[in-house]
C-alpha cells in the first residue's frame, strides 16, 4: 500500500522534468508570454516574454500521477484524495483563465474582481459543501466541523461556519502563494517543501489511523482522518510534480507557473490541510507564504493610515531586492525560512502526538 506514495511522487517528478518543456515550446509559440510591472524591480523587465500559464504542467502531471499510481498499486481512489485534486484544478482554471485574459486579451489586470471571486466561490464552496458528505463506515467525513491544529479540537462550529472558514483557508493559502510568485522558483520550491511535510503527515495519521487502534500500543494518541494514506498519494504526487518544474522555473526561469499555478498550489495546500484536520497547522507549515502575505497586509494597511510606506516595496521579497540582494540570494534565504517553518511545524506535530502517550 505505501508503494503507491513512492509511485505517484516519481511519476510526477518524471512527468514534469519531460512535459514541461513541451509546454515551454507549445506557449512560445502561440506567444502566451509573461506581463511585467513597469513598477517592478528593473532586473525584471528581462523576463517579459517569458512563457506563463506552467502551472498546467504540475496540475496536469498531478492529477496523472495519482491516477498511474493507484493503477500500478492496485489501490482504488479515496474520496479524501480526489476532493483535493479537484479544488486544486478548479482553482487553476481560475488562474488559466486570469492569465489567459492577461496575455491573449492584453489585459494587464486579467479577470475582473468580482468575476474571479465568484469563479473561487464556487469552487471553494463545492470543496467545502462535499469535504462534509460521505462518511465512511467509522462516520468520518473527508472534513470535520471542528477546528483542529495537529488534530481536532474543540466543539463543532457547524457546516455553514465551516464553510465559511473553509473559504476563508482557500483563498488565504491562494493568495499566499499568489503573492510568493514573484521571482523564480520561490514559490515552487517553498510549496515544494510544505507537500513533503504532507506526506510525512500522511504517511504517519495512516500508520496511527485509529482504524486500527486495536494495533496500537497508545490508542489514545491515534488519528480520525478518513484518507491519511491517500492524502499522502495526493502529496507525495504534488512535491514530485513541483520538484521536476523546479528545474525550468528556477534562475533563469525558462517559464512561470502564473495564476494557474499559484491559485492550484494555494487550493491543494488548504485543502490538505482541511482533510488531514490541520487547519492551523498549516499557516506554520507554510509560514514563508503567511509570512509575505502579512507584508502586503501591513504595507497597505500602513499606507492608508499613516501615509508612509513600512518596506521599499511590497510582496517582501522585492523589498530585499530592491535593498540590494540578487534574486537568487533572496530566493535561497526565504526558502531556508520555510525549511525551518517546515521543521518547526513537524516537531509540533509530532509533540502532539508524544504528548498523548
Amino acid at each position: 500500500m505505501m508503494n503507491q506514495i513512492l509511485f505517484a511522487g516519481v511519476i510526477g517528478l518524471f512527468l514534469t522534468l519531460v512535459g514541461t518543456p513541451l509546454l515551454i515550446k507549445l506557449l512560445a509559440r502561440k506567444g502566451y508570454g509573461q506581463y511585467i510591472r513597469d513598477d517592478g524591480p528593473r532586473e525584471h523587465h528581462a523576463k517579459r516574454g517569458t512563457p506563463t500559464m506552467g502551472g498546467i504542467a504540475f496540475i496536469l502531471a498531478t492529477i496523472v500521477a495519482y491516477f498511474l499510481s493507484k493503477v500500478i498499486s492496485g489501490e482504488p481512489p479515496r474520496l479524501s484524495g480526489v476532493l483535493v485534486l479537484g479544488l486544486m484544478a478548479g482553482m487553476g482554471v481560475v488562474g488559466f483563465l486570469d492569465d489567459y485574459i492577461k496575455i491573449v486579451k492584453r489585459r494587464s489586470l486579467g479577470l475582473r474582481a468580482k468575476a474571479k471571486m465568484a469563479g473561487q466561490l464556487i469552487v471553494g464552496i463545492s470543496f467545502a459543501v462535499l469535504s462534509l458528505q460521505f462518511a465512511d463506515n467509522r462516520n468520518n467525513t473527508p472534513a470535520s466541523t471542528k477546528l483542529s491544529f495537529v488534530q481536532d479540537f474543540g466543539w463543532s462550529i457547524g457546516p455553514v461556519l465551516f464553510v465559511v472558514w473553509a473559504l476563508f483557508m482557500i483563498l488565504a493559502m491562494s493568495n499566499g502563494v499568489n503573492l510568493t510568485d514573484g521571482l523564480d522558483g520561490l514559490a515552487t520550491g517553498a510549496a515544494t517543501m510544505v507537500f513533503g511535510a504532507y506526506t510525512f503527515i500522511g504517511v504517519w495519521q495512516f500508520q496511527e489511523s485509529c482504524a486500527n487502534a486495536q494495533a496500537l500500543t497508545n490508542p489514545a494518541a491515534c488519528y480520525e482522518v478518513r484518507d491519511p494514506l491517500d492524502l499522502a498519494v495526493v502529496a507525495a504526487a504534488l512535491m514530485g510534480s513541483c520538484f521536476g518544474f523546479l528545474w525550468w522555473n528556477t534562475s533563469p526561469a525558462k517559464i512561470f507557473m502564473g495564476d494557474t499555478g499559484s491559485l492550484a498550489l494555494g487550493g491543494a495546500l488548504a485543502g490538505l490541510a482541511i482533510c488531514s484536520r490541520t487547519e492551523l497547522l498549516v499557516a506554520l507549515l507554510g509560514g514563508l507564504f503567511v509570512l509575505i502575505t502579512m507584508s502586503v497586509v501591513i504595507q497597505v494597511g500602513s499606507f492608508k493610515l499613516t501615509g508612509k510606506r513600512v518596506f521599499k516595496m511590497a510582496p517582501l521579497q522585492h523589498h530585499f531586492e530592491l535593498k540590494g540582494w540578487s534574486e537568487v540570494l533572496v530566493v535561497v534565504r526565504f526558502w531556508i525560512i520555510q525549511g525551518m517553518c517546515v521543521i518547526v511545524g513537524l516537531g509540533l506535530f509530532y509533540a502532539g502526538w508524544a504528548a498523548k502517550k
